[in-house]
């Protein structure tokens, strides 16, 4: 088991990606605090975990509120004894356009795709000091490593996020604390729809979504497992050597 005896926080582990990635996590012999706005979907994902014999808490929070942000960290550290890792993967699509922008809706996707981040991360370094280092991920997108055209307020927020990774693997390095960073192309979840979909009608956002898939050397977008695989490898002891990485996970997609 990869990550046995470890305790493991996951943010946005409620559904899509951070569900699998929990599930997986508590396989691997983790501890698991499933962090959640939807309480009731955290819950869901500790119920199959204790299911399958694994050990796993939920904790509600909104990631927008920087108290909160800070509230789950220590609640999770509390119900797990303390932390070793931290997966801050709550994130939201943003508005499409950068025309007439909602600034409320701007404002909104940049609170969880990034300072979400800034302030869990920060938050969660004393816990993890405690017990002699630890792991943080961090969730961007390829978006954070190329432009988009369809997502220019989501790709700013991911630049930034890569950014802040490769930031903080150098300034925690003396912490024993390594810091990596997640950039999946578009994954095969609930959520994708509303990346694909947004201001487009339903057969408009299929052709999109088509377009995009055609342009994947793979020929397919990703699943949850495939990134919940890389997450697994990056936060395990096998990715010891390894800090300040933002690894694509998009079907070669960002070769071109």
């Amino acid at each position: 088991m990869r990550l046995k005896d470890k305790l493991v926080v996951v943010t946005a582990a409620g559904s899509g990606i951070g569900r699998e990635s929990a599930l997986l996590f508590a396989s691997e012999g983790a501890a698991v605090a499933v962090v959640d706005f939807d309480g009731g979907k955290a819950s869901s994902v500790v119920e199959d975990i204790r299911r399958q014999g694994g050990t796993a808490y939920a904790v509600q929070a909104d990631l927008t509120s920087p108290d909160e942000c800070k509230r789950a960290v220590d609640e999770a550290a509390i119900r797990l004894g303390g932390i070793d890792i931290l997966w801050n993967h709550a994130g939201t699509p943003g508005p499409g356009g950068i025309e007439d922008v909602d600034l409320v809706a701007y404002q909104h996707a940049m609170d969880l795709n990034l300072r979400a981040s800034v302030v869990a991360s920060g938050h969660v370094v004393p816990h993890m000091r405690k017990r002699g280092g630890g792991a943080i991920l961090l969730t961007a997108s390829v978006s954070g490593l190329v432009g988009s055209q369809f997502s220019p307020i989501y790709s700013a927020a991911k630049f930034a996020v890569v950014g802040l990774g490769k930031s903080l693997a150098l300034a925690l390095a003396a912490d024993k604390i390594r810091v990596n960073v997640v950039c999946p192309g578009p994954v095969n979840t609930p959520m994708l729809p509303d990346f694909m979909g947004r201001g487009l009608s339903a057969q408009e956002a299929k052709e999109v979504e088509a377009k995009f898939t055609a342009q994947i050397p793979l020929g397919r977008v990703a699943e949850a497992q495939d990134v919940a695989r890389a997450a697994l490898f990056l936060i395990s002891d096998d990715a010891a050597y390894l800090t300040g990485v933002a690894l694509p996970i998009d079907g070669g997609f960002t070769c071109r």
